[in-house]
């Protein structure tokens, strides 16, 4: 009974070199792609379509795609399936800036509006559901909390112990990889550059969104945008913090 109880509880390992991304469409979740494509052999993609107001980045995620594919055709090879979720349920409960037309501004509890609760834990729940059928034994996810507009469900202790139950309810071992956790705006950037040097920073520049209005007809130094949202206000001040950092390192005549 012993041995048959240790069997049963044994958890199941997936591949280890094997990883699916949380992939938007933005800034960040391209950046954790390009990051994962260095380090794994085979990467998938998933995405959500909540009923979010900027549903433009669910076709920035093509594009992201397509360019990957095209200029770094090292890389090709290793960018396998993409799946697109349908979580309108998500925001037909969520009564928030992105799935609603309200202002965006801070709320009375301190959170902005446009935060969407369990958004963040619904995805990597639904993630490794569709991981676990596919053998992927890593999920990259692209949250970071120094820059984080005040979504609880970005800090990494709340996404470790939802990693926990997560692997308590599937008996399988999963490793949450989140490489912009601790990096700045400006930080990420400088990332995309290590990675993929200029040929990555402009193809995240044109083609990922971030914009939560949806704004694709201005295009600015960052890329396209209101220039006036939370999203536009952290990704133009990551972007001279970027260029400020690139200053420096040029050396002195």
């Amino acid at each position: 009974m012993a041995q048959l109880n240790a069997k049963r509880f044994a958890m199941q390992r997936l591949d280890e070199n094997a990883a699916l991304v949380l992939f938007s469409g933005g800034q960040d979740s391209s950046i954790a792609l390009a990051w994962a494509l260095t380090k794994f052999a085979r990467v998938e993609t998933i995405g959500f379509d909540y009923g979010q107001r900027h549903a433009v980045e669910l076709g920035a995620r093509s594009a992201v795609r397509r360019e990957i594919e095209r200029r770094f055709p090292a890389l090709a090879p290793k960018l396998q399936s993409d799946a697109v979720v349908n979580l309108s349920g998500l925001g037909d409960i969520s009564e928030t800036a992105l799935t609603r037309e309200v202002e965006i501004a801070m709320s009375e509890n301190g959170l902005p509006t446009t935060f969407v609760p369990g958004r963040n834990l619904v995805f990597l729940t639904m993630a490794a559901a569709y991981a676990y059928r596919r053998d992927l034994g890593v999920v990259v996810a692209g949250m970071c909390e120094a820059d984080f507009s005040g979504y609880p469900d970005c800090r990494r202790a709340a996404l470790d112990a939802l990693m926990v139950a997560i692997e308590h309810g599937m008996d399988a071992t999963f490793r949450l990889e989140t490489p912009l956790m601790h990096l700045s705006k400006a930080q990420s950037w400088l990332l995309a550059e290590e990675i993929g040097g200029p040929r990555l920073v402009d193809m995240l520049v044109e083609h990922t969104h971030s914009c939560y209005r949806g704004v694709r007809s201005v295009r600015r130094d960052w890329g396209y945008g209101c220039g006036e949202c939370p999203a536009c206000d952290l990704r133009a001040k990551g972007w001279s913090g970027y260029i400020a950092a690139k200053s420096c390192e040029r050396p002195r005549a």
